[in-house]
């Protein structure tokens, strides 16, 4: 991991095309502003994890589903 220290208004640019800038400091929170291209999601951490436990899900209940409608055809067709 890269550690720097940022100051407000001061920025990290990652790439050519995303820059990330220190909005605010109060306490032991720092508010940072993300200017990225669309294609390129920015997410928090606890949000990108249940994206990633949603789309697990959805992926099981779809193979299940898929193997039940098997089932079913070859069940019609007798």
């Amino acid at each position: 991991m890269l550690a720097l220290t940022r100051r407000k208004g001061e920025t990290i640019v990652i790439g050519d095309d995303i820059i990330i800038t220190v909005l605010s400091v109060a306490g032991d929170a720092v508010k940072i502003g993300i200017d990225a291209p669309r294609h390129i999601p920015v997410n928090r951490q606890e949000v990108y994890e249940l994206i990633q436990e949603q789309n697990k899900k959805a992926a099981k209940t779809a193979v299940a589903d898929v193997s039940a409608l098997s089932k079913m055809m070859m069940n019609s067709k007798k």
